[in-house]
């Protein structure tokens, strides 16, 4: 299955290596579940940079890791 995304939609894979970035990042951020407003921005950044065309698990880390460093 492909991971490209038509519309706004997304595959049900896409969704699931989305969630496993985002909890890892979470989890290296030190990211609590009290801390909403950084979640809630975090992914927002995890999808952008997914909606750029950042489509591989290990890229995707990769990029979100830059950003917080730069």
């Amino acid at each position: 299955m492909s991971s490209w995304r038509y519309s706004g939609v997304y595959w049900p894979a896409d969704l699931d290596m989305l969630q496993r970035v985002f909890d890892r990042l979470c989890d290296e951020r030190r990211l609590a579940k009290k801390d909403r407003e950084q979640r809630e921005y975090l992914a927002k950044e995890v999808f952008q940079v997914f909606d750029d065309g950042t489509r591989d698990e290990g890229d995707l880390l990769r990029a979100l890791t830059k950003r917080r460093r730069a």
